[in-house]
């Protein structure tokens, strides 16, 4: 399934995409797409039913906002220097570890919206990533298997950085990584039944037409399931957290000088393979 959710910011309401690629209002079934939905294979079981039946009412996609796909966000955990290419192309060591960080949840807007430009920027860049968004409690797992299970499907996330914020001003990584509007996600999530092998997705990224990045995710250092068996080591991960899986070569600031970073007025378009596109226009804060 796809699911997804529309509307105005803080008043999106559920929707899933039809066989047909219609847009289908999920609010007469469940009050949100959000942790709680994801962990009922009840109420999923109805959704899939109802889609099936084509007995929803439709929506009329047209000037309609797209939010983010998943509400009430625990946490979004990430995952650094991720694809052996990005590494290299930033002059770091190849990970023996996946290295963790965090992005708060309110920096999540949805795919098609504004993403500002922080006061004081000078090296603002993109990164397309694969998002895992999880479906069971997970703590300590043992297995790919078990990790499998926990994962209610993916999304498209953006992991804008400001490289001057995270690198040059002290401390971790958490300075550039926080902005308001630095981690725009969707457009759907797409349940975890469609998407069989996640190492086998291509990431695009086009800044104003040029296409800067074209990765996949068979180069990943840590594999999806791994990260999730990994990351369940050290913290309890509950049905809606999400994780960011890094992104692949083809960043700013992986580029010889003068590295062309984002600027307010830029349109940055993502994309991972069956799991739509993204769009966002730069504009000051």
């Amino acid at each position: 399934m796809k699911l997804l959710r529309v509307g105005p910011a803080g008043a999106e309401r559920p929707a899933a995409l039809d066989g047909a690629g219609l847009l289908r209002d999920l609010s007469g079934l469940v009050p949100d797409v959000d942790g709680a939905l994801l962990a009922d294979d009840a109420a999923l079981a109805r959704i899939r039913e109802a889609l099936a039946a084509r007995e929803l009412p439709e929506l009329d996609p047209a000037g309609l906002r797209v939010g983010a796909p998943v509400a009430g966000i625990g946490k979004i955990v990430c995952i650094g220097l991720n694809y052996r290419d990005h590494a290299e192309e930033t002059g770091q060591p190849i990970p023996e570890e996946p290295l963790v960080f965090m992005k708060a949840p309110d920096t999540v807007v949805g795919p098609r919206d504004t993403v500002l430009v922080p006061r004081g920027a000078r090296k603002l860049d993109w990164e397309v990533e694969l998002a895992v968004v999880i479906g069971r409690t997970a703590r300590y797992l043992d297995s790919a298997e078990q990790a499998r299970a926990a994962i209610a499907g993916y999304t498209i996330t953006h992991d804008v950085s400001e490289r001057a914020f995270m690198l040059e001003r002290g401390g971790q990584w958490d300075k550039g990584k926080n902005c308001e509007t630095f981690n725009p996600m969707g457009p759907y999530l797409v349940t975890s039944d469609e998407v069989p092998d996640p190492q086998a997705l291509g990431l695009r990224t086009w800044v104003n037409g040029e296409l800067r990045q074209d990765g996949s995710t068979a180069d990943q250092i840590f594999p999806v399931l791994e990260v999730v068996r990994y990351l369940s080591q050290f913290m309890v991960l509950r049905p809606g957290d999400v994780i960011n899986t890094g992104t692949p070569a083809g960043v700013a600031n992986g580029q010889p000088e003068p590295k062309p970073f984002l600027r307010a007025g830029d349109v940055v378009e993502l994309q991972v393979d069956g799991l739509g596109r993204q769009r966002a226009e730069l504009k000051p804060a």
